[in-house]
């Protein structure tokens, strides 16, 4: 059996690419250590209005906006550090997502999110606080229930 791991590599080289064309061409700002799927879109008419943190991953079709041309709106749009945003989602012009914070697949952002938060829906609302997450929004593993001794 055949595992597409073998292109790890190749796909790590190719988003190290992008990265490299989106904050030097582009002059976006978005941390070294920052992730994202090579399908992930980011808005270039406002490019230096986006801002990605440290130890986030963007999935997959997931759109960052910092512009709107019918409002004549050009807003910084700000992504915290170990933050995930789900597939599909659209984070607005001007919105901040605090760090810490897990955006729910094919949600639409339109205001912003408190650090340590899941939101999902659209609008997005927030539907967890106070969470725990590690690097690239994945959630801590839970305390392992203590173990009650029966006599």
């Amino acid at each position: 059996m055949r595992s597409l791991n073998r292109f790890l590599k190749l796909r790590d080289v190719l988003v190290r690419t992008k990265w490299l064309y989106l904050t030097r061409v582009w002059g976006m700002d978005i941390h070294p250590t920052a992730t994202f799927s090579l399908s992930a879109r980011f808005d270039k008419t406002y490019p230096r209005g986006i801002h990605v943190g440290a130890e986030t991953y963007v999935a997959f079709d997931a759109a960052i906006l910092s512009h709107d041309t019918t409002r004549r709106m050009y807003r910084d749009t700000v992504i915290g550090r170990r933050c995930f945003i789900g597939a599909r989602s659209m984070i607005l012009p001007g919105v901040t997502v605090g760090d810490e914070c897990v955006v729910g697949s094919g949600s639409v952002v339109t205001k912003d999110v408190p650090p340590r938060s899941v939101v999902a829906g659209n609008p997005a609302r927030v539907i967890r606080s106070d969470i725990e997450v590690g690097p690239y929004g994945r959630f801590k593993p839970e305390a392992a229930a203590p173990v009650v001794e029966s006599v």
